[in-house]
This record gives structure tokens, sequence and C-alpha cells, in this order.
């Protein structure tokens, strides 16, 4: 069984739609879970109208800690093997999740499985289209502008085991949880790509998203997830991302690494004062 967690607060405008686009998939072996946060719009009503009609939708009202808590207690109440987030202004392709029902059935525990993803406006007109192939941990800490890492959770599915070996969403993040899960569950999880486009992302204005590269808050918070799981690479993978991801290491450092790169390669053109240095201590 897949199980599609969508977390909600005030979603009135997409429940709808979100809850169409699981129902329009026709997999019989699916349950959606919808966790609201305590909703004042009439995202609760249009829930309850949905679920007394089709008994695979489960779902929630109460007041939470954010996106993070609120799939976490998804994931709690989760009945299926595999799990997918379906955030409320997200949608499937049509027919995704058969196909990836028949997948799981050849992946090894705990998989995570990623597809490519759409990426909308406001206005339904397509930015581009997500294609994450390299998904080794030291592929995705060198940044987006070099290898992208997956936009929208509507583009992969894993084993919900996976979360005994990572953990859960961090609750006290709040804008790039699903960077933050994608960087643990790659160093644990069978990863395997798919080029095939699955999922699609609204970017509104409206959104989390847009809201959060608006203030500013987008880019720093990334930046400072991706730098704290740079320590879990070797020392020398470090470095090389450091110099090639990080804008903020100075052309002087740059100019200093080369100029050590080339001695360590020419020790005989060494500088006099340097070599007398280096024949004290190792002489």
């Amino acid at each position: 069984m897949i199980s599609v967690i969508t977390p909600v607060y005030n979603g009135e405008r997409f429940i709808e739609s979100c809850i169409k686009v699981v129902i329009d998939q026709n997999c019989p072996d699916v349950e959606h879970i919808i966790v609201d946060g305590g909703s004042t719009d009439g995202t609760v009503k249009i829930v309850k109208q949905y679920a007394e009609k089709y008994p695979h939708i489960r779902w929630i009202s109460e007041k939470d800690k954010g996106q993070s808590d609120a799939m976490n207690k998804g994931i709690a109440m989760a009945n299926g093997e595999v799990l997918a987030i379906l955030n409320v202004d997200d949608y499937y392709e049509p027919n995704v999740l058969k196909r990836i029902s028949e997948i799981f059935k050849t992946l090894p525990e705990p998989s995570l499985l990623v597809g490519n993803c759409n990426t909308w406006d406001d206005e339904d007109n397509l930015l581009s289209v997500n294609k994450p192939a390299k998904m080794k941990l030291a592929d995705l800490l060198l940044g987006w502008s070099i290898n992208q890492f997956p936009a929208n959770p509507s583009a992969y599915f894993y084993h919900t085991s996976l979360h005994q070996k990572i953990g859960l969403y961090k609750v006290g993040e709040h804008y790039a949880m699903d960077l933050d899960f994608i960087l643990r569950a790659v160093q644990v999880a069978n990863v395997r790509y798919v080029d095939e486009t699955w999922g699609n992302f609204r970017y509104h204005q409206s959104s989390k998203t847009f809201q959060s590269n608006a203030r500013g808050e987008a880019n720093s918070v990334m930046k400072s997830i991706m730098t704290a799981y740079r320590k879990d690479l070797p020392l020398f993978q470090q470095w090389q991302i450091a110099l090639q991801y990080d804008n903020e290491i100075s052309e002087r450092v740059k100019y200093y690494l080369r100029k050590i790169k080339y001695f360590l390669k020419n020790p005989l053109k060494l500088p006099l004062s340097v070599k007398g240095k280096v024949t004290k201590i190792f002489g």
C-alpha cells in the first residue's frame, strides 16, 4: 500500500483538487492521509465531504508545530509500506501511483525512488522540468546550479521503514525539511532515479517556497543545511565541494591553493628562502 500524506493549513483553494488527484489515480492500494493544522477557512468542510464518500481518505484536524510536525503525524498514522508526501497545492501525473507500486515490487528495503517534476507558475506556465539524475550525497552538496536535487516531494517516494534509519522530519525546520530529509536519506537508502515525469510543483505567490524566497530566507537556510552535511564527507571532498559551491571563499584563498598544488608537483621550483626553512625542518 502507498500512504499519501497531505499536510494542510487554510488550503481551501487547493484541497479539493488535491483530493481529486489521488482519487483519479485509480490506484486500489492507496490511502490518503490529510493532516490539517486547525484551518479556519473551508478546508475541513471539504475534507469531511470527501471522507464520507471515499473510505481511503483518513484525516485529522488539530493545531500542530508546522509542516514537518504535520507530516510526522501523518507518518504515525500510515499503514502503507511506501510513503508519499503530496502538498496541497501540488499534483501527480496520471497513473503515477500504479507505476510506483509496480517499481517498488522490484526494490530492496529501504529504497528512495526519484522521478522528474514540472514546476508551474500561477498562470500555469511551465517554468522548468526538474531532473535530479545524480543523487549521491557528494553530488547534491555541489549545489543546485551544478546538480539538481528533487524540487518537490510529488516526484519521489520511499519505503516507510526509511524513517527507522534516519528519523522523522525535523520539526524545527520549516522551509527546507525536504532538502534535509533527502540529504539524510541518500546516505542509507537504495536510491533509484527514473527519467519519467511524475510530479507537478506549483510555484505561486501564496506558497511557502515563493514567500521564503521573496524574503531572502531560502538561500541562507539551504546553504546552512548543505554546509552542515558536508562534514559527513571525507576532508578532501569537503574542500572540493567548498571550492565549487561556496562563492564566499575569497580569490586570495584560491590563489594560495593553486600555489600549493603547483609547488607540490614542482618542489625544485620552491623559492630559496622556503627551501632553507624546509631543509632546517626535514634535514
